[in-house]
């Protein structure tokens, strides 16, 4: 099974370059410095007691210093593309948000392929021009992910200053699969997660006591997960939810499911919807929720 999921993510690759290419043009056209120099990354963690380092990367692209590696001796190297604002001197606390790519931005396929492919680190600084940003590169869809993107939320909350309460995660397609089970084992990190075009592979009993708010959004007939994965995710959380006592206005605070019709895609320059859960970066309605919280 794995190794058909592995073909299948391979045949989608080109289905999300060919799409792609329209969103990362619009992402380029952004008001957004171009190659700049970018705030460094701290090279060890503020607390004394860390093993781990960081290697900083040498090129920036768009105002990220690209593949950094943080050393962990748990966790392995955690290759990331970090923005920092050029205001940022540690005197005040700043929001952090976390966007993990789909397959076409693992750190194989090259260094800030996942930047070059989707937008949502750069649309991400309309809602908040002074937060740090942090697109990790990562080796798979994962348990292995999912602990190197806790490692490096928690290393960057104690290398900078970060206010706790304005973390934000994100991820598409395969970065939301890592992303859910993100959710199962640390969803207090977060102060909530937006699932894009994706499935949930993460038991969802942790995230319901932790009551991280989560918005799924999702084409109706995705073309490589469908819509189905994170309905039934969506009626499994509100139902635990329910046994809890919530109220259905409560539930909808913490739990928004978003799902697509091709009419979406289509006015948006997109014939396939998994392609064109890129464009989720765009919209407002879902991108303000994020960052509202």
């Amino acid at each position: 099974m794995r190794c058909i999921k592995r073909l299948l993510c391979v045949l989608c690759a080109g289905v999300l370059a060919a799409g792609f290419s329209a969103c990362s043009a619009a992402a380029g056209e952004a008001a957004v410095p171009g190659e700049t120099a970018a705030a460094p990354v701290q090279s060890e963690p503020a607390s004394a007691e860390s093993t781990t380092s960081v290697t900083q990367g040498s090129e920036t692209y768009r105002g990220f210093v690209l593949d950094n590696v943080l050393h962990s001796e748990t966790d392995g190297d955690i290759h990331f593309n970090l923005y920092v604002p050029d205001r940022y001197d540690g005197s005040k606390a700043y929001a952090l948000f976390v966007t993990l790519p789909g397959y076409e931005g693992l750190y194989f396929q090259g260094v800030g392929s996942n930047l070059r492919s989707e937008a949502f680190g750069f649309e991400a600084q309309q809602y908040n021009a002074q937060m740090l940003i942090a697109a990790p590169q990562l080796g798979d869809w994962g348990e292995t992910s999912a602990d190197q993107t806790i490692a490096l939320t928690e290393y960057l909350l104690s290398a900078y200053n970060i206010d706790p309460q304005k973390v934000y995660l994100n991820g598409y397609s395969g970065g939301g699969e890592t992303g859910s089970l993100v959710m199962e084992k640390r969803p207090q990190l977060y102060a909530a997660y937006l699932a894009v075009s994706t499935q949930w592979d993460g038991d969802l009993q942790p995230l319901a006591a932790a009551r991280t708010p989560v918005y799924m959004a999702v084409g109706e007939e995705d073309s490589y997960y469908g819509s189905e994965p994170l309905k039934s995710a969506y009626e499994e959380l509100r139902g635990l939810y329910m046994d809890m006592g919530l109220t259905q206005a409560q539930i909808n605070d913490l739990l928004v499911l978003d799902v697509k019709d091709q009419a979406y895609f289509t006015e948006r320059g997109y014939r396939d919807q998994h392609a064109g859960g890129g464009a989720f970066a765009y919209d407002e309605t879902i991108m303000g929720w994020l960052f509202s919280h």
